[in-house]
Parts: C-alpha cells; structure tokens; sequence
C-alpha cells in the first residue's frame, strides 16, 4: 500500500477487510471441495468410519489415495474434518456428517455446494453479458437439472406431503378424494411424481421448458408405471388452459421466468373457481439494504446472477433474478389478479417463502 493511501485510509479497517478477504477465498475453496466430497461419496464413507488414514479411506470410497489425501488436507484446514498427527488418521465428525451426508437430507448442505462449481463453469458467458448484455442460456449450464433435482429432493420432496401441502387448508383431504393439478418449471419431476404416487385418484400434470428435464421426468414415471401423470415440454407463458386445474404449483421457479407476469396470468386463468396456486420462492426482500443480514443473501444474489436472472436474459425475458423479494412477489401476484395471497414459512426452510393463492 503506498504512503499516500495508507495515510487517507483507516488502516485497522482496511486490515480487517483484507482479512475478511482471506477468509472469503478460503471458504470458497472449501466450497468446492465440499462438493467434490459429495459427488465421490467421500463424506458418507467417513460417517461410516472410525478414525482412518488416507489409504484406507480411498479404498473404503473407491477412490485414488493421492487425490483423496490432498481433499483431506483442504478438509482438514477448513475444520470439516478432524486430524490426528501423531497417528496419521482422520475423522469426520458426527456433528459435522449431520450436515455433509446423503443420509443427513434434507440437510445435507453438501449438496448444495454443487451449485458453486456448476454456476462457476460459466463464468466466462457471464462476464460477456456483463459486457454486451443478454445472457447465458439454459443449454449452457452442466448438470444443472442433476443438481436442482437433488437439491428439489431436499427442500420440496422430502417436507412435500407432511409439511408443504398441508399449508393449504384441506388440499390433502382434497388431493386424496381427486383433483386435476399442474406443477409449472417442473424439472426432472420428482416432485409431481411424488404427489402422483401418493395420491392416485388425483392427475397431475408437468410442464418445463427444458426437454431433457422432461424426457428424464417422463421416464421416470413410466419406470414407476404411473398413470396419473403426464409431462409436456412447453413454454408456460403461453398456456391457454381456461379454469382447466384445481391446484397449480410451482417450486422455486417463477422468478426465472422470461415473462414472469404472463405466466402468473396464465396461472390465474387455468384455476378453475376455488382453485389454489401454491408458489414456493425464495425468501428475501425486493430492497438489497434488508437482506444485508440475510442467513444466505449473498448466495442468493451469486446463484441470481450467474443462473437465475441471466437465463431469462437470455430469453429477452424481464431477468427478475433469485432476489426479486417479497415485495416484488406480491406485487405481481396481485398484478396476475390473485387478490388475497397468504405468505407462509416453514421453521426447517431458512430459504423459501409459500405463497398461497386462491382463485375466487
């Protein structure tokens, strides 16, 4: 730092921030490590081992000791996991596998860690856009269905049924006894086919505009032979389906939307009377100064920008982006014409607001 600037600057602060720094460019690495973890079943083989030295736990998870030994080493530095010099072993604690495991879910944050190295791949379109404007499509993110469909797994299906849909009052009753219900962005489907699964009397219909996410959901259902379910690749801004469903859902996907508002509308007109919209979005505000202490705001506004608003972009589309807010949501939920909207929040989901919409 030159004299100059070191004299009109506070030097405590600027020390502090660089340290902050510091800190951030390890956790990111870490992250990305953490994700690596996962994809190698690294952390669920540990949770099933006593404390045991790098050989062992690369044949244990089927992995080369090398990598696996310097994995450990950035895992070690991060405090995930817990060495023993004297002995050579290393330990992953239950504390710590209550977080990192396939059978911790739905808290399994492992998971969601993938996130960072996907969205990472397409940093180079993202500074274009920065540049030229647009966006980065859909087609070219890798393994994004893969990893929202794991992490759909974790915030939606696995609370669906006992937590998710019993915030409307008497949808169960009612899902039991026979409804027509469309999930809009659907994805892979597992939500839908856990729904059609559960309640066989009900049909259930998926739209997403992504054709691989819906040849995956399709076969999926065949697999399981299910009859009640149908998926369709469509532009859901465009549906012309007039009071056609009793219940429409959509999970985490209205706020990259292209047109986010024809869509709502398009939702409103395909309720039948009495017909319910149940929203799941990501829970923040629409002014950046009251998410500063959010529990994952800046996530949210990375994870906007490098998928959810740029997607839309690239369709020309309104790019509201992951942190649209609550204010936002309203706002165009009201626009769409649904009148009376009950806000609800589950205590597990430190990330998602359910937006309750009924069709008078």
């Amino acid at each position: 730092m030159s004299q100059h600037a070191a004299k009109t600057i506070n030097q405590a602060k600027a020390e502090a921030f660089a340290d902050r720094m510091l800190d951030t460019l390890n956790k990111a690495a870490a992250a990305l490590m953490v994700s690596v973890g996962h994809r190698t079943e690294l952390f669920d083989t540990m949770a099933d081992l006593p404390p045991a030295t790098s050989e062992r736990i690369a044949k244990a998870a089927g992995v080369n000791e090398r990598y696996a030994r310097e994995w450990l080493g950035a895992m070690v530095t991060a405090r995930i996991v817990d060495y023993d010099p004297a002995k050579g072993t290393y330990f992953l604690p239950r504390e710590h596998a209550a977080f990192l495991t396939r059978a911790a879910a739905p808290n399994n944050l492992a998971a969601t860690a993938q996130f960072i190295p996907v969205l990472a791949s397409v940093e180079d379109g993202i500074v274009e856009s920065f540049r030229k404007g647009g966006g980065v499509p859909y087609s070219s993110y890798p393994r994004f269905h893969e990893v929202m469909a794991e992490e759909s797994n974790q915030t939606v299906v696995a609370g669906l049924v006992d937590a998710i849909l019993p915030l409307v009052p008497g949808l169960i009753e009612d899902l039991s006894e026979g409804l027509d219900a469309l999930d809009i962005g659907c994805g892979r489907g597992r939500a839908l086919i856990l729904m059609a699964k559960t309640f066989p009397k009900s049909s259930f219909t998926g739209y997403d505009f992504s054709e691989e996410a819906i040849a995956s959901g399709s076969a999926e259902a065949a697999r399981q032979g299910l009859a009640n379910i149908r998926f369709e690749a469509r532009d859901v801004a465009r549906i012309d389906e007039p009071a056609r469903y009793d219940l429409i859902t959509a999970f985490d996907a209205i706020h990259d939307q292209a047109a986010p508002r024809e869509v709502l509308k398009a939702i409103a007109r395909a309720l039948r009377p009495g017909g319910v919209f149940l929203m799941q979005d990501i829970r923040a505000s629409s002014r950046v100064h009251k998410n500063i202490d959010h529990p994952l705001g800046t996530y949210a506004y990375t994870i906007s920008c490098l998928h959810c608003m740029t997607v839309s972009l690239a369709l020309g589309g309104e790019g509201l982006g992951a942190a649209w807010g609550e204010e936002k949501a309203l706002e165009l939920l009201a626009e769409a014409g649904f009148e009376n909207v009950d806000v609800r929040r589950l205590q597990h989901d430190i990330i998602n607001n359910y937006y309750i919409a009924a069709k008078s």
